[in-house]
């Protein structure tokens, strides 16, 4: 798989090399966590990031199930193996694992070179947990005795993130020993470069593929987005149809009633109420509270593919929690393709293509408002809004109004509301005067934002009137622009 964009994150990278190169951080090795979800693309990361960074290095890849002695032995060969290390690791290549792992990676520290830096990335570190509880105390053991002495950059992978966080948790014995460093999806800017398209439809290839660089890279240089659509539903193989699934299979593999409730999600419930009865039993009844509670608590913190949000003004609305699919690809495919298989198989990948069609509008509508937030999020401090360093949405009870953005300088209690405003992602019709009408209304309710300016957010310009009276208007190319 060919690889794109990522160049903030090999910029990161590239400072924790830096920080072994000049001995900075108190000792000469240094050690990161780098976590994210399954198939988002660490692994392909860091192999390139290796790869760029001209000094020698070990890429070791764990594989579930495997016991720990055969684990040990495939380190030995890793190192034996990496990439500049023939004059240091032949001493490994036929050597006996020993039968722990902290003489292992001493072992593995004893080869490591002492006049240059060396990278030592251990990929999956979960699956070498699961395999022998002691891992994680021997690997602290073995940094602080002999690791951390050489100038190496110690890059532990994994997907599991509730596990990769307990790794550097307080009560953990690698606990202040390594930084954190989250991996996220290819940006909006990463898949307008992979893809070739303008900024609009870059957006929707965004909210189509998520940034999941295997979907990404399935995109032809300027293929229009219903082209692409229509090509992939017509194939029960494509990347597009198929990662949906081994993505949910590998998060859940034997959790049933947790995927009913992200089918929930994903169609459209967001109160906990709502969610509730969606996924209650043959006889009506809701879900019972003590039995959603921890799911959708394992959704949002563990697994995070679930976001819990609040509504963002001056004045605390606790009660008013809503959820949405995190993954924007997941939710393009939870909303459209979850049995696009099956149609595709019977020759009917038209048949997804027209539901596709029909929905889009409406669903695109509400999907590009938490890329729009973060867009923002990430733009606006340093424009005409210097305050604003959280951007939302806020509705009431009733869900009306309900208002696009609100930007403010803290969350979700705000002290201080700096502007309202509304997102309208039509393709033929522009931000106009009735919009703004109904945008200046709506801010009367929203607490603390009754002198708040007022802007707007759209795939076409405004029209003349609209623009007298915003502080601001924002479309495809800055939303695209604040990733770069």
């Amino acid at each position: 798989m060919a690889f794109t964009g990522r160049s903030h994150e090999l910029r990161i990278l590239g400072t924790w090399l830096e920080r072994v190169t000049s001995g900075a951080g108190g000792s000469t090795g240094q050690a990161l966590v780098i976590k994210g979800r399954r198939r988002i693309g660490k692994t392909r990361l860091v192999q390139e990031f290796c790869a760029r960074s001209g000094q020698p290095y070990v890429f070791f890849q764990a594989t579930r199930s495997q016991p720990a002695p055969m684990a040990r032995r495939a380190l030995f060969d890793a190192v034996a193996s990496g990439q500049g290390m023939r004059d240091h690791g032949t001493a490994l290549e036929h050597a006996a694992a020993p039968e722990d792992w902290v003489r292992t990676l001493a072992a593995v520290a004893a080869t490591l070179p002492s006049d240059e830096p060396v990278i030592l990335v251990l990929d999956e570190v979960p699956w070498l947990s699961e395999a022998d509880p002691g891992f994680d105390a021997a690997l602290k053991t073995a940094w602080d005795m002999h690791l951390s002495a050489k100038p190496v950059l110690l890059l532990l992978l994994g997907s599991d993130l509730a596990m990769m966080d307990r790794l550097t948790s307080y009560d953990h014995p690698f606990y202040g020993r390594a930084g954190q460093y989250t991996v996220g999806p290819l940006s909006p800017a990463d898949v307008q470069d992979s893809t070739g398209l303008d900024a609009a439809a870059a957006l929707d290839a965004y909210l189509v593929t998520g940034g999941f660089p295997e979907v990404v890279t399935g995109w032809r240089t300027g293929e229009p987005v219903a082209s692409y659509l229509n090509r992939q539903v017509e194939d029960p193989s494509s990347v597009l149809l198929t990662t949906g699934e081994r993505s949910l299979a590998a998060e859940f593999p034997a959790r049933l009633q947790a995927g009913r409730v992200l089918r929930a999600i994903g169609s459209g419930e967001r109160t906990f109420s709502g969610i509730a009865a969606s996924t209650g039993g043959a006889d009506g009844r809701a879900l019972a509270h003590g039995t959603l509670a921890p799911i959708l608590t394992e959704l949002t913190e563990a697994k995070r593919i679930v976001a819990a949000e609040l509504p963002l003004s001056t004045q605390a609305a606790p009660k008013l929690k809503r959820y949405r699919i995190a993954d924007t690809y997941l939710r393009f495919w939870l909303a459209h393709l979850e049995d696009a298989v099956a149609q595709a198989e019977r020759g009917r990948g038209d048949v997804s293509a027209a539901r596709i069609q029909r929905s889009w509008p409406s669903w695109r509508g509400r999907a590009v408002e938490p890329v729009i937030r973060e867009s923002l999020a990430r733009r606006v401090p340093d424009g005409l809004f210097p305050e604003a360093t959280e951007v939302g949405g806020w509705w009431n009870r009733q869900n009306n109004p309900e208002v696009d953005l609100i930007g403010a300088d803290t969350q979700p209690v705000a002290r201080r509301v700096a502007f309202v405003g509304s997102v309208k992602w039509r393709d033929e019709t522009p931000f106009g005067a009735r919009d703004l009408a109904g945008l200046a209304a709506s801010a009367q309710q929203v607490p603390g934002a009754q002198d708040a300016a007022l802007v707007a957010v759209s795939r076409r310009p405004p029209t003349r009137a609209a623009a007298e009276g915003l502080a601001a208007h924002w479309g495809p190319e800055a939303v695209i622009a604040a990733w770069r």
